[in-house]
């Protein structure tokens, strides 16, 4: 079995997590390689991590040079399936299709009709352009139950769409600095304090202004917190004077781009995902890691993963008064923030693991190249 990946190269948080994650697992099981389209940290962290992955530059987005040239590369090397992940990848996928005789299939790691919400002119070209590029694919995996939901209602074939839950390697050993050093990297003084964080790109659907808000309302009941805020993006300067004008700048700290998200996990006590459309977050598995329990909006297939009051908790979306309310029960119970980080860890390694997702795809492959034959 040989399968070519194709993904942008740009990408960042979870997309990155995922293709690296899977195909450090995957390669045990078939022949599976990955080609992008930008060198970027994308590259570097895929050659570190062993991952067969080569780059077909593009010039601009626009760029349809490299389609022969996969082309030739599918055709020559006798790719059995090829898998394309995310809105470039979708682009140039629909127009090589028609060179190929091969089925392909797609990753839906998000909804591609909010992917692009934070820039006008990016959704209203980018998003209609993945929209008609997603109606070309032979497959599809969702990401959870409810995404396989959504794309049904939408028009696609229930029989055309698998559900992976995403996964995170074990087994791998990973690094992180210690506590205090990764504050005094940042200059905060935490002692004493509980520490709350969230690690999302700053745009409007991952919603801070939740965050902001609950904490806001619990500052005004303990002054032993601080809120940790890692991730850039295009909402970065209104969340930044949401802040400034309810007056908590001395409680809450934003750290900008955080290279090593297990440094970040390893600092915090509770983990936070305010999102307005998830799938199945890296995020809240890469906390699990480190035994961190998470609140999170009740979106996409999370509540798959958190049992509320035994490794975390769900609230509805824009709730801040639940936020504050769950995060001031660890607070006055802090013995439950080991617990439940305990009971998330032992939830997300028996059921969420890389190679449980690995042999997934290894199955989805199976039964494309059967069905073709």
């Amino acid at each position: 079995m040989k399968v070519l990946h194709l993904i942008s190269g740009g990408d960042t948080g979870g997309a990155k997590t995922h293709i690296i994650s899977l195909m450090k697992q995957l390669n045990r099981l078939i022949d599976a390689k990955v080609i992008c389209f930008i060198k970027d940290t994308f590259y570097e962290d895929a050659i570190e991590a062993g991952i067969k992955i080569e780059v077909f530059k593009q010039k601009s987005r626009t760029d349809m040079s490299v389609i022969n040239r996969l082309a030739e590369e599918i055709n020559n090397k006798n790719y059995d399936v090829v898998h394309c992940h995310g809105a470039r990848a979708n682009f140039i996928g629909m127009f090589l299709k028609s060179k190929i005789n091969k089925p392909m299939i797609t990753t839906v790691h998000s909804d591609y009709k909010l992917d692009f919400n934070d820039n006008f002119y990016k959704k209203m070209v980018y998003t209609p352009m993945n929209a008609i590029a997603l109606r070309r694919f032979d497959y599809y995996i969702a990401i959870s139950e409810e995404f396989k939901k959504i794309l049904i209602n939408r028009g696609f074939k229930e029989e055309e769409i698998f559900i992976v839950y995403n996964g995170i390697d074990f087994e791998t050993e990973f690094e992180y600095v210690s506590k205090s050093e990764f504050l005094n990297r940042y200059n905060i003084d935490a002692e004493g304090k509980i520490i709350v964080g969230i690690i999302a790109r700053l745009d409007l659907v991952k919603d801070h202004e939740t965050f902001i808000k609950a904490a806001s309302k619990i500052l005004q009941k303990r002054k032993d917190i601080i809120f940790l805020i890692a991730g850039t993006g295009k909402d970065e300067n209104r969340i930044k004077s949401l802040v400034s004008e309810i007056e908590i700048e001395d409680h809450v700290y934003f750290l900008g781009h955080v290279d090593d998200q297990y440094s970040f996990f390893n600092a915090i006590d509770i983990n936070v995902l305010t999102s307005i459309s998830e799938s199945f977050p890296y995020v809240i598995l890469e906390g699990a890691r480190l035994k961190k329990p998470v609140i999170s909006t009740n979106v996409g297939g999370i509540h798959h993963l958190i049992e509320d009051g035994y490794n975390g908790w769900l609230i509805k979306v824009k709730d801040n008064e639940t936020l504050a309310e769950k995060i001031l029960y660890f607070i006055n119970n802090k013995d439950e923030i080991q617990i439940m980080g305990d009971n998330l860890y032992k939830t997300v390694k028996k059921d969420f693991s890389s190679r449980n997702m690995a042999e997934e795809h290894q199955k989805i492959y199976e039964r494309i190249v059967k069905n073709r034959r």
